[in-house]
């Protein structure tokens, strides 16, 4: 089948990114992460300043106690006043996301992807997660704090992911049901994390 999209949602120093971006490599299609903000702010006309700091305002405490907002598709135009809104931006990246599972495909990080995409045939979805001494590992490679900084640091993460998937999609992130495969890249390791995905997509595609 052409243009499969996969989309992985991942725990904080599961690798899930890594994954990400070497399963994009081994298949010869396009990884997509933050870039994803610059192609929203193409197809918007929405400056990408607007798309970075909506990223770094909704990590802001208690952010996400507003009620949750689940996309249906609709994206606001210009003359409404909520066009810059939070929820309107996550539109238009949710708009992109759907444009490139109907041309191109690729590996997609995050995004609550897997729910944008939900009806469509040509999608992988996977959550990566792993055990707290594994993440841990994981992200003292490029986080330099004190064990218990570390700890928090990594939870704050994953509570801004759930709260951000939660908000909109009304379910839940860690959710087995919500995905088509769950990997613990702790007993797998990267690699075979990227084999067992493409294992799942030969099954269900034949060669891709």
């Amino acid at each position: 089948m052409k243009n499969v999209t996969i989309t992985i949602a991942r725990q904080y120093g599961s690798g899930g990114r890594t994954v990400g971006k070497m399963l994009a490599k081994d298949l010869g299609i396009n990884y997509y992460n933050k870039e994803l903000l610059r192609l929203a702010s193409e197809e918007s006309g929405i400056n990408e300043d607007l798309f970075l700091d909506a990223d770094e305002r909704c990590r802001t405490i208690g952010f996400f106690k507003m009620p949750a907002n689940v996309y249906t598709g609709e994206i606001l135009g210009p003359d409404s006043k909520d066009f810059t809104s939070f929820d309107n931006l996550f539109n238009f990246q949710a708009a992109t996301i759907k444009k490139i599972a109907e041309t191109t495909g690729g590996v997609i990080i995050g995004r609550a992807a897997n729910f944008v995409l939900k009806d469509y045939d040509n999608v992988i979805s996977v959550f990566v997660h792993a055990p707290q001494d594994f993440l841990m590992e994981q992200a003292a490679k490029v986080q330099s704090l004190p064990p218990d900084e570390l700890e928090k640091f990594i939870a704050r993460e994953d509570k801004y992911r759930a709260d951000y998937y939660e908000h909109h999609t009304g379910c839940k992130w860690t959710d087995a049901m919500n995905y088509d495969l769950c990997l613990d890249s702790s007993k797998l390791g990267f690699e075979k994390c990227v084999e067992a995905i493409k294992a799942y997509a030969k099954v269900r595609f034949g060669e891709i």
